[in-house]
């Protein structure tokens, strides 16, 4: 009985011990300083309110037939084909591509040929030479009329920062494209700008402020001071995403602003729909026919001349395996 007695004491001691240890770290917690903890890596400057912009161009294609087929092979090599048919023009198009990755020295190779006879090769490698840093080089060759052309891309992201800078070679002088996001606390800035040293000139400056929690979003842009924009995201609950999106340029009077939102009908299917302040009424449904096999259908109507015809409808079918 006395050593029955000596084992309670000891495994008594032992939950007590982690008691103490449990409640240092909730103590550690409660004094670590804000935001410890919750960081993150911002998003890049060109993926800055993009919940917004999905809820507008995802889920529709209307005055388009397509088709995508994605197929993976045992070696892991990946393919992707797409065709599509303007059903305006009657032009139709087409892409075949191939990736491959080799995991163990963060490589990927992705080549691209499409009906316009143009063959793209990008090779990439991450996380290699230092943690969250990419560097890519994207090249793109016409047999038909033998022009080439190179881009060297680089971006490095950690906490709190998503920075880029892409170098596109010309025959006249490249051209410098970068582009930097900060991120604390769910507050976003970014910065983009395009230099063009042919003729020593600042081509593009875009500021971008934001706002990011946990179901809302708030997304303000301006681009080459002319052009303001903004978007607000909210996911209502776990059915429904609504966006609205404002832009406005400098001189002019003319406001534009559009509302959608996507509603989840169930786990396979889902209806989008969106109105702009030209009366453009958009619908999308897609439908998860089996897994690997999705359909969209959209329609786009003209509010202001329901009678008058010129509306549009399209369809994408999607096989993945």
């Amino acid at each position: 009985m006395a050593e029955k007695g000596v084992v309670v004491q000891k495994e008594k001691a032992g939950n007590g011990k982690q008691a103490v240890n449990k409640g240092h770290c909730v103590t550690c917690e409660h004094h670590a300083p804000k935001g410890h903890g919750t960081m993150a890596v911002p998003p890049a400057y060109s993926d800055l309110g993009k919940s917004a912009k999905d809820i507008f161009n995802k889920g529709f294609g209307y005055g388009i037939l397509k088709l995508d087929v994605k197929t993976k092979a045992q070696s892991g090599v990946e393919f992707a084909t797409s065709g599509s048919n303007n059903t305006d023009t009657g032009k139709s198009g087409g892409h075949l591509e191939t990736k491959y990755k080799v995991s163990d020295l963060g490589l990927n190779f992705t080549q691209k040929w499409n009906t316009d006879n143009t063959l793209t090769t990008e090779i990439t490698i991450e996380d290699q030479l230092a943690k969250g840093l990419k560097l890519s080089l994207d090249t793109s060759f016409v047999p038909n009329t033998g022009k080439k052309s190179a881009k060297l891309k680089s971006g490095y992201k950690r906490d709190f920062v998503n920075m880029g800078c892409d170098l596109d070679f010309d025959m006249a002088g490249p051209t410098v494209h970068g582009a930097a996001v900060l991120g604390y606390e769910g507050w976003l800035a970014g910065y983009q700008l395009a230099f063009d040293t042919a003729k020593s000139k600042l081509t593009q400056n875009n500021f971008a402020l934001g706002y990011k929690a946990g179901d809302f979003q708030l997304h303000t842009s301006v681009n080459d001071s002319t052009e303001f924009g903004g978007s607000i995201y909210q996911k209502v609950n776990s059915n429904l995403e609504t966006a609205v999106q404002l832009a406005w340029t400098a001189g002019s009077n003319n406001t534009r602003f559009g509302i959608g939102a996507k509603y989840l009908l169930d786990k396979d299917a889902s209806l989008s729909a969106k109105v702009d302040n030209a009366c453009l009424v958009g619908v999308g449904y897609t439908q998860t026919l089996r897994p690997g096999v999705k359909l969209t259908l959209s329609g786009l109507i003209d509010g202001k001349n329901v009678n008058g015809g010129g509306h549009k409808v399209g369809m994408g079918f999607e096989l993945e395996a």
